[in-house]
């Protein structure tokens, strides 16, 4: 959102103008756009991890194409991925040094990085059958396998925060992208991440917002167990760190807590 106000970056603009040599997704037309709302058509994942080294990782990136249709909505890991790579050829600078310069740092949110995170609790014992790598018990390291694979910085995975760091975040785009002195993003801009179908956020979605959802609400679900929500009609947000995936990541993930957290907050701040 940043690269697009300052008009580096083109909301409909073709992947392939950035990427030329991410083959398939500038034969298949893919739009800055698509990656931001999933609606590219590229499938969810791909097992980068088994993957002998980064070129090899690469080329898999540059030659997935479509399996759905595109404008139909399909969450992808790759769409972020590709996002990144797209963010980092246009500005020079990696994804860790992008967050860092132009949200963590001059919000202040000193506890927000790219791990490795020394102090962070034990995520899960990573082992196969139940998990896809066999990384033994996790501490401080990006849980998911791929952004793993990739070093740990992934537009999709691998990033360490606390309640107090995204609650700066969350009352930042609250504000319209400012807090305090620091201004990282501009309200019309900010009126686009909420505007249907929503720019890297999902829109009212009960089955993790609860009653929250419904008026705008905003936010982002996150494998382990947690979640962010924006409720601009309330002024309200709502931060999860929960952990799911220890010791082990369950057969079927559950959001349950997620719906009655939100629903809680809802009722709360709604006078119900």
């Amino acid at each position: 959102m940043q690269q697009l106000e300052r008009g580096t970056l083109g909301i409909d603009a073709r992947v392939g103008a950035y990427l030329p040599d991410f083959t398939a997704a500038a034969r298949h037309g893919i739009t800055v756009r698509q990656l931001l709302t999933h609606t590219s058509g590229l499938r969810p994942e791909l097992p980068l991890y088994d993957c002998a080294d980064d070129a090899e990782r690469l080329d898999l990136l540059r030659a997935e194409q479509p399996i759905g249709v595109p404008g139909t909505y399909c969450y992808s890991d790759l769409n972020m991925l590709l996002l990144q790579y797209v963010l980092e050829r246009i500005t020079g600078r990696t994804l860790d040094v992008l967050v860092r310069d132009g949200i963590t740092r001059p919000l202040g949110m000193t506890a927000t990085g790219f791990g490795p995170c020394p102090g962070a609790a034990a995520t899960e014992d990573q082992r196969r059958p139940w998990a896809k790598a066999d990384r033994g018990m996790l501490r401080g390291e990006v849980h998911d396998e791929n952004a793993w694979a990739l070093g740990g910085v992934a537009g999709h995975a691998g990033l360490f925060s606390t309640a107090p760091d995204l609650a700066v975040f969350c009352r930042t785009l609250l504000a319209g992208g400012s807090y305090g002195p620091a201004r990282i993003l501009g309200p019309d801009f900010v009126d686009l991440l909420f505007t249907p179908p929503g720019l890297g956020f999902a829109l009212d979605q009960p089955w993790f917002m609860g009653e929250l959802a419904g008026r705008g609400a905003a936010g982002h679900t996150g494998f382990t167990g947690t979640s962010l929500v924006l409720d601009r009609a309330t002024d309200t947000y709502l931060i999860l760190l929960a952990n799911t995936v220890h010791p082990r990541r369950p057969a079927r993930p559950d959001s349950t807590p997620r719906a009655t957290a939100g629903t809680r907050v809802a009722r709360s701040v709604r006078g119900m």
